[in-house]
């Protein structure tokens, strides 16, 4: 599995994906992000599934890059040329790949701002290569184990936090992934877009820079849970008063 999350809020976006790659019982280490950088012409892509039909997609959309790129003006054009060679694949390998009980399971997210855009944007890629935009009803998405990270985004993130808020509770939803399913986990690579900045600031972090602030999320959390105004919670406990009070 994995953990990919996009953000998207009226001051720029965010990526963010953990580098675990788990085949059976062994482990490594994969960048999950791959990113094209060019004046005022800059995206990212993020992807969850099986990593051969992800690396033969970004394989097929990097030969597409070095003959068509120049002529993306907005990012849209861009995401339907890669859902194209995530349809080139399927064609390949899903029926290869359903005998071998294996599903076609690409999905990603891609962000960023070309010429024409008139802001950063966010999209997610479905297997079948068919794609939505990512806004401001709902400012963010997930990609591989989605469950476990997403509480925190639902609570914190709206379309007008900043994008430094935005980092720690992305980080934050990493978190809670990471201790709840073994196949996520450090390093984390973030890349963040400010509007009209067109470019791409990426950095990788390992656990050693960031264990602290999982320390300080627990243990504030295991305070407030204990300071909650929770009195009317004590109905729960009556009966077993009353009947201590019997014995």
């Amino acid at each position: 599995m994995t953990y990919c999350l996009g953000i998207k809020t009226r001051s720029g976006v965010i990526g963010l994906a953990d580098t675990r790659i788990t085949s059976g019982s062994d482990t490594t280490t994969a960048k999950k992000i791959f990113t094209v950088k060019r004046e005022k012409h800059s995206f990212f892509i993020m992807t969850s599934g099986l990593r051969s039909v992800r690396d033969k997609a970004i394989t097929y959309f990097k030969e597409v890059i070095e003959e068509e790129d120049q002529t993306f003006n907005k990012l849209y054009e861009a995401v339907n040329k890669f859902g194209d060679q995530v349809k080139r694949v399927a064609r390949e390998d899903k029926v290869s790949l359903a005998e071998s009980g294996m599903a076609f399971n690409l999905y990603a997210i891609v962000g960023g701002q070309l010429e024409q855009d008139n802001e950063p944007k966010l999209y997610l890629l479905y297997p079948q290569g068919n794609w939505i935009e990512v806004g401001e009803n709902t400012p963010y998405v997930i990609i591989g184990n989605t469950g476990f990270g997403n509480p925190i985004l639902k609570r914190s993130l709206t379309y007008e936090t900043d994008l430094e808020f935005a980092l720690k509770s992305a980080f934050l939803s990493f978190d809670a992934t990471r201790i709840s399913a073994n196949d996520v986990d450090y390093p984390i690579d973030t890349v963040i877009m400010r509007n009209d900045g067109y470019l791409i600031l990426e950095n990788r972090f390992e656990e050693k820079e960031l264990g602290h602030i999982s320390e300080f999320w627990n243990s504030h959390l295991r305070n407030a849970i204990d300071q909650l105004p929770a009195e009317a919670l004590d109905k729960a406990f009556q009966n077993l008063n009353l009947r201590k009070e019997v014995l």
